[in-house]
């Protein structure tokens, strides 16, 4: 989540900031008073509405959810849910291909899409006299989209130029891609988001109309407006645009198939003569958010910030600057998914440095703090990072949005998100090593090797 803030022009006011911000989270008045004044609530088409209000600049979000990502496409039509983001700016027959952008354009806003592994979003920043006309641009192309062989056939060759460019030429991305497809054995999540490219080859007109007719209905999506709105005005403009698109299709329950005990530490190499700096990369299946158990995840957050966030996190300190065996490394946890997850570790060595010292210093280092856990201040600054983060995040009501989203896209309800910072400050030390313990199990992972190839390119699975 990035926030944003003024450089703190002294050290000591700095440490003041520091000072005041621990006492503010620490306060139950002062943290009600830093969460957003949140409201939701349901059109009777089923649709969710969650509204976020920020009145100091006349401006919006407005963000569209779906719920459906690539997980959730048929077997053999990978890439479809990305596919079918790209079509949706193709226009219907009220607004025809262009004028929704067009319309964007001219009156000074900002709009995007992005597709996950859960969800599929679409979202517009403009001036709020605006909004009505977002709201009734989206009510119109979240059923009404016009689909001929003559749009889908050239855009289906966009989507394969982007894959070129954003995997096909990108070594560290066919790592990424290799690694996560190794690790999920059984579940969807193994697939990329943007397809296997002999799959997205194949798509067609009808696979897109058949994925845009199942799961593109208001019943299945979820509407977030941040910005300068009453909840009354987002209610009344809702119902009056939104409202009024009639639910065409029952979305099937999310029941993916799961991921079996994983038994055996899996590895891959990819080598490529494009390869300018080796690296390494390890991913571990985990609990998600939505399936951990109570206080798991938020001990995976601070195990992922004490291990591996930032310069004075542990594997930057022993690896980079006291060993001196890398010039980079970290650690991430991805929480929000609906089903089990990825905790990733990375490195990448000096010169004359290998991949094999490089990982047995990161070995070490997770040995240590399975062994002997964390210190009672590391915890208490890593729950102050991540709660600070929340607090700052308000202060970017696109930031926000996206937030909240994501969130309930993937499980969490507006109250798990309100509860998110007690939830961090319940985690204790012994719950961040045990949590080490059990989800840092090379058995649950697979490294993955990023190395130069003089002459040919391969790529070996052992």
């Amino acid at each position: 989540m990035g926030f944003a803030v003024k450089r703190v022009k002294s050290l000591s006011a700095a440490a003041l900031l520091a000072a005041a911000l621990c006492v503010m989270i620490g306060s139950s008045a002062a943290r009600a008073a830093f969460l957003p004044d949140v409201a939701t609530f349901t059109l009777g088409n089923g649709m969710q509405v969650v509204v976020i209000p920020d009145r100091r600049q006349p401006v919006v979000t407005h963000m569209l959810w779906y719920k459906v990502g690539s997980a959730d496409e048929t077997p053999g039509k990978s890439g479809l849910a990305h596919f079918l983001e790209h079509l949706l700016f193709k226009g219907t027959q009220k607004n025809p291909a262009g004028r929704f952008s067009q319309v964007v354009s001219t009156i000074g806003g900002q709009e995007n899409a992005f597709t996950s592994n859960d969800y599929t979003g679409y979202y517009q920043r403009v001036l709020r006299e605006n909004l009505r006309q977002m709201m009734e641009f989206e009510a119109d192309r979240m059923t009404g989209l016009v689909l001929t062989d003559d749009i889908v056939k050239p855009e289906l060759n966009v989507v394969l130029e982007e894959q070129n460019q954003r995997i096909a030429n990108n070594p560290g991305a066919k790592l990424s891609e290799q690694v996560q497809a190794a690790l999920f054995l059984n579940h969807p999540y193994g697939r990329p988001v943007i397809g296997w490219r002999h799959e997205i080859e194949g798509l067609t007109r009808d696979d897109a109309l058949a994925f845009y007719r199942r799961f593109y209905t208001p019943n299945n999506a979820v509407l977030i407006v941040a910005g300068d709105v009453t909840v009354d005005e987002v209610r009344t403009l809702a119902e009056e645009t939104y409202g009024k698109v009639p639910r065409i299709a029952e979305p099937p329950a999310r029941k993916r198939p799961q991921e079996p005990p994983p038994i055996a530490a899996r590895t891959v190499t990819f080598a490529d003569p494009r390869v300018a700096q080796p690296s390494l990369q390890r991913d571990y299946l985990v609990p998600s958010n939505a399936t951990a158990r109570k206080g798991e995840a938020a001990a995976l957050d601070i195990l992922a910030h004490i291990l591996g966030s930032g310069s004075n996190s542990r594997l930057y300190r022993s690896l980079v600057i006291d060993k001196g065996l890398a010039v980079s490394a970290g650690a991430w946890y991805q929480g929000s998914a609906l089903d089990d997850t990825r905790f990733g570790i990375y490195g990448t060595p000096r010169p004359n440095v290998t991949l094999q010292q490089v990982e047995e210093g990161i070995d070490a280092v997770i040995a240590e703090l399975i062994e002997k856990g964390i210190t009672a201040d590391e915890l208490d600054r890593a729950r102050t990072k991540l709660i600070a983060d929340t607090v700052f995040a308000q202060d970017n009501q696109a930031t926000l949005a996206r937030w909240f989203g994501v969130a309930l896209m993937t499980g969490s309800t507006v109250d798990d998100i309100r509860a998110w910072p007690d939830r961090v400050r319940a985690v204790t030390t012994d719950d961040v090593q045990n949590a080490a313990r059990t989800w840092l199990d090379k058995r649950r992972s697979v490294t993955g090797y990023l190395v130069r190839d003089n002459g040919r390119a391969e790529e070996k699975r052992s």
